[in-house]
């Protein structure tokens, strides 16, 4: 009898006997995009916030996709620091004068 062959106690009969599950478990990829964890913190600036958050999508490429997303994102800021600059001024407005009192 064969070390994969057990005898079923009583019935004389053999089966196979299982083998144990020795299955891989895949331990992480060294060369699969991870997040490098760089906080982002929001400014309150709508245009640099959305920046901000597309650059996240870069954490989830392989590194030759992030320069896809940072011309993205260079672009949007450009973009938001034209139009910043481009933005109507109003002149300042003199300060009223006090009327001067001639009575001395």
């Amino acid at each position: 009898m064969s070390d994969s062959m057990r005898e079923t106690p009583g019935t004389g009969e053999t089966r196979e006997a299982a083998e144990p599950a020795t299955a891989a478990v895949p331990g992480p990829d060294p060369a699969a995009p991870a997040p490098l964890g760089v906080p982002r913190t929001p400014t309150g600036h709508a245009g640099v916030d959305a920046g901000l958050e597309r650059l996240a999508d870069a954490d989830h490429l392989p590194a030759d996709g992030h320069i896809e997303v940072y011309e993205d994102v260079h672009r949007g800021l450009r973009e938001t620091l034209t139009a910043l600059d481009n933005a109507p001024t109003t002149a300042p407005v003199p300060a009223p004068v006090p009327p001067h009192d001639n009575r001395s």
